[in-house]
Order: C-alpha cells, then sequence, then structure tokens
C-alpha cells in the first residue's frame, strides 16, 4: 500500500512544526537532559549524547529514518522557541500503522501544546491514507495518556512488561472511525 508523503511542515493556531535545523541540538540535549530517570533515553554519566554528536545526528536527519514519516520540532510561533517534538515513527509499529511519538520540555507542560501538535500530526496522518496509528506509554505517565485520550486513542489492551522502568500500554488510534 502506498501513502502521501507525510509533511515536512505543519502549522497550528500557536505552533509551527517543521524540519530539523542544526542549530536545534542543544534544545534537543535539553529534552534528554529532563527526562524521568525511568526512561531509557538519558544523557548517560559521560554526558552523552553532547551537543555536537546531537548536532551531528540532526545534520543527517536520522529523526525522519523512514521517508515519508518523522519527528518534527515544535516551535512556538510568537516565541519562536523550540519546546519539543511530534511527529510520526516507526517505533514499535510499522510504516503502515506508525507510531506518534511527542516529548515537550518541562517549560512548556501544562499549556496544551502536546495536544495541539498531536492534532496536527493525527490529522496529516488521516491525510497521508494511513487507517491506524499507535502510542506506547509508560504506565506512570498520566499526562501523556491525557493527550492521547484527547486525540482519540484508547487502550489497545496490550501491554509490555516491564518491573524496573514500567509496563509498556499500547494505545491505539483508528483514524477511519477517529471523526465520524
Amino acid at each position: 500500500m502506498s501513502f502521501e508523503a507525510f509533511p515536512q511542515q505543519l502549522e497550528t493556531e500557536r505552533l509551527r512544526l517543521r524540519v530539523w535545523e542544526p542549530s536545534d541540538a542543544e534544545d534537543y540535549r535539553g529534552l534528554w537532559a529532563e527526562r524521568d530517570p525511568r526512561s531509557v533515553r538519558r544523557i548517560d554519566d559521560d554526558g552523552r549524547p553532547t551537543v555536537e554528536e546531537i548536532r551531528g545526528w540532526l545534520v543527517k536527519n536520522p529523526l525522519a529514518a523512514e521517508p515519508g514519516l518523522g519527528l518534527l520540532p515544535i516551535v512556538r510561533r510568537n516565541e519562536c522557541d523550540l519546546i519539543g517534538y511530534c511527529g510520526l515513527t516507526v517505533g514499535r509499529g510499522s510504516f503502515e500503522e506508525p507510531e506518534i511519538a511527542y516529548e515537550l520540555a518541562q517549560r512548556a507542560h501544562g499549556f496544551g501544546y502536546a495536544t495541539e501538535a498531536g492534532k496536527a500530526v493525527v490529522e496529516a496522518a488521516a491525510a497521508t491514507g494511513r487507517r491506524r496509528l499507535w502510542a506506547t506509554v509508560r504506565d506512570w505517565n498520566a499526562a501523556s495518556f491525557r493527550v492521547l485520550e484527547k486525540l482519540g486513542f484508547h487502550d489497545s489492551g496490550r501491554v509490555t512488561e516491564d518491573p524496573q522502568r514500567g509496563n509498556t500500554i499500547w494505545m491505539t488510534c483508528d483514524l477511519e472511525t477517529r471523526n465520524a
């Protein structure tokens, strides 16, 4: 099955999602530094990844590893500051049924930005012709569950157990019936 291309830029009332730029490296590393200690990807004891390592990734753009997918940085339109990212990735899903992923800087929590960016990504995903999206969330991440519910996701009943980091709950969104 072929799909329309996922947009390289999305705009909402308050946000612009765009392609990564090398100058985003410091802000992106800042997201890693703020992550919950139970998260798998954090700054390690050697201080890695460094800003320069991340800048190298952004130049190669591994955040859009699959053609037609990708994680887009979220920039507040009025402030022109990068506050996180949102987009589609294979993750634990597939190219046909990708996973939505998002992360916001702590300073941007509680303002509805994740929901606003997520809505734009879900609508863009539906416009590509995809029928379903996935999201995986640690059982302790109440804020992400609230965002996903607002976006039309529901618990699929699938759980990946991890007693050390918290179980992963698989959420799904049927794009065909979401707006029906």
